[in-house]
């Protein structure tokens, strides 16, 4: 690595130079419409596959007459942080909202689902405690427990034993927490969460889950891992999102009522980041409710899953462990992965190819993401485009 005086961040141009030379640098495609089944990317319509609107709420009328009810009459700014002057009543109606749909006794709003886990982390753990974390957890829980200061130990992928050796020899520790992702992003399976809470439990720990996208996905009317194998009451701190099948923007954390007034007391983003705009509460808080009125509309996002994972795996196609609607079509060389995400959208669909750092080096992969608002001739022009594309470059 070159070091110039003159230009100091002259290593930056190597750097982007050699990702580019190894074909896996590229710049985010533009959306020119609506997210939407059937989006414009790059003045282009193809089946889009990259979204997280599971419940393809995006442009729900619902939501935006909320939003627009929201900006009329409170306007389009709080103007403050929660703790100085932009502690606003919608902020709290969306709060009670979350805490009743995750059976918890309170919950708070996140500027993001990245902030609600860093910051949550960092402002009940220090250095002298112990995070017990999943070596695939979500990158906000591995800077929160970077911010923290508490010393990390990193159990191997779902490894409910080596977890359970770890929280063993954590005993002298004063804090204990285990962490893990609920479904986990990039491959799509669901963590063993039953044998992590027992395993908590037998050992002290606080027990965390990252539910970001499991949220509006997994469990009764879409409350979560949680929810889905029934824990309530032996989750601590339950992290979600609601960017993704809220269709919004924003994280929270939901659990008891004197966790959440200490990370209003301490947690940094909630401290130093101006909060919600009324109208993305607003939205946010129409989401949640319509997802409990109208259950069907998760129905129709498990149906086109299984239809299009089936449809995958017939074709040949290595789908990993997913179990969710995030199916990755396994490829592993980088270059490949691009060069394969490249052709699809040449044939009309959008599906992101995805390389180191966001997953491990050899686990390069295509990330496709099912939502409720695929019709079944959306998928069959996708599986039908997959097919060609695999072919093409002796994929499949």
């Amino acid at each position: 690595m070159r070091v110039d005086h003159a230009n100091p961040l002259a290593f930056v141009d190597d750097l982007v130079r050699d990702a580019q030379t190894r074909g896996v640098w590229r710049w985010p495609r533009l959306l020119e419409s609506p997210q939407e089944p059937i989006a414009r990317y790059d003045g282009r319509e193809v089946v889009n596959l990259c979204s997280n609107n599971y419940l393809g709420l995006a442009t729900h009328p619902a939501l935006k007459a909320a939003a627009i009810e929201a900006i009329e009459t409170l306007g389009v700014g709080s103007g403050a942080v929660r703790t100085i002057a932009g502690n606003m009543a919608i902020h709290q109606e969306l709060e009670a909202e979350l805490a009743a749909f995750k059976h918890t006794e309170a919950a708070l709003l996140y500027q993001s689902g990245f902030t609600a886990n860093a910051g949550t982390v960092a402002a009940i753990l220090e250095k002298g405690d112990v995070v017990v974390s999943d070596e695939l957890n979500h990158a906000s829980i591995i800077d929160g427990c970077r911010l923290s200061g508490a010393e990390k130990k990193i159990f191997p992928h779902k490894d409910v034993e080596a977890a359970r050796r770890m929280l063993a020899a954590s005993r002298g520790a004063r804090r204990v927490l285990l962490i893990t992702d609920g479904v986990f992003s990039m491959d799509g399976d669901i963590a063993p969460l039953p044998d992590l809470v027992n395993a908590a439990g037998e050992y002290g720990a606080i027990m965390m889950v990252d539910d970001a996208h499991a949220s509006g996905v997994l469990g009764h009317q879409g409350r979560g891992t949680v929810d889905h194998f029934g824990l309530h009451g032996r989750v601590h701190i339950q992290v979600g999102t609601l960017s993704k099948a809220f269709a919004g923007l924003g994280g929270y954390v939901a659990g008891s009522r004197t966790l959440i007034e200490w990370l209003m007391y301490r947690a940094r983003p909630l401290l130093f980041s101006t909060s919600h705009p009324p109208s993305v509460a607003a939205s946010a808080l129409a989401a949640v409710r319509l997802v409990q009125r109208q259950p069907e509309v998760l129905s129709r996002l498990w149906e086109s899953t299984r239809f299009f994972k089936e449809g995958l795996k017939r074709l040949g196609f290595d789908v990993g462990a997913s179990e969710t609607p995030i199916t990755p079509v396994m490829i592993g060389d980088e270059t490949r992965a691009m060069q394969f995400s490249d052709r699809l959208f040449e044939e009309g669909v959008f599906a992101v190819g995805l390389a180191f750092p966001t997953v491990p080096r050899g686990r390069a992969r295509v990330r496709t993401i099912v939502t409720a608002g695929h019709m079944r001739e959306h998928l069959e022009r996708a599986l039908g485009a997959f097919e060609r594309a695999g072919r093409a470059l002796g994929v499949i």
